[in-house]
């Protein structure tokens, strides 16, 4: 199963974005964008990112502070992107934490080519301390974002992908139709929206998708994952 890795843009030029969204979705990255630092932190609660590319200059909370957040919490790979090309800036960016800078004067390339510099170093690092959920024949490998049922790969899509790690993550509590919604379609869509992609789940990793042993209805409510 390739792994397919999840940039963050965070940037308010919603031109830049919408730019290095479409270069890195044509170099097969999945992308989230965010245009200020509210809307980065929410999702980074939501999803499973690998790479922030950061712009520091924006309306309420700028770069380097939300960096300085970020690291208070994870080792998320970060990427400075800005206009301020001063040494002190590059410094003070990267005292904070950031694995790398460049001035917006970068090309697209040079910024991808950069970015996959640094997933390979945080690749190399997380082979240290790799982490794997094993459920009966089920195996989550959180690291490499690779699903196999009985010692076989399993490909998902990414929004199945992170449906699953929640469920996997927290076995036995149960999530409500709402909570799922909120979580991965922005409160937008109704019940049927969430068992539709549920359904697609149990599919690709129960033996009998009409009796799960993994992802368990609760009626009325919503789901829960047996992890047994």
């Amino acid at each position: 199963m390739k792994e397919i890795q999840t940039i963050l843009v965070v940037d308010d030029d919603r031109s830049i974005v919408e730019l290095l969204r479409d270069f890195l979705e044509n170099d097969g990255f999945y992308v989230k964008t965010a245009n200020d630092a509210d809307q980065a932190l929410s999702a980074l609660k939501k999803f499973t990112i690998d790479c922030i590319i950061l712009d520091i200059m924006m309306p309420n909370q700028n770069g380097f502070e939300l960096c300085r957040q970020v690291r208070e919490e994870s080792n998320i790979p970060i990427l400075f992107l800005s206009a301020l090309s001063d040494d002190v800036d590059k410094i003070r960016g990267l005292a904070l934490g950031g694995d790398d800078y460049m001035v917006k004067t970068a090309s697209p390339g040079e910024i991808i080519a950069r970015v996959k510099a640094v997933l390979r170093r945080a690749g190399s690092q997380k082979g240290v301390s790799r982490r794997v959920l094993h459920y009966g024949g089920l195996a989550l490998d959180l690291s490499a974002r690779e699903v196999s049922v009985e010692g076989r790969c399993i490909s998902l899509t990414p929004k199945e992908y992170e449906l699953l790690r929640l469920f996997a993550e927290h076995p036995q509590l149960v999530f409500t139709y709402g909570q799922l919604l909120d979580k991965f379609w922005d409160g937008i869509g109704d019940k049927h929206t969430v068992r539709v992609h549920i359904s697609r789940l149990r599919e690709k990793i129960e033996s009998d998708p009409n009796d799960p042993k993994y992802i368990i209805n609760v009626w009325g409510i919503g789901y829960r994952f047996k992890g047994e």
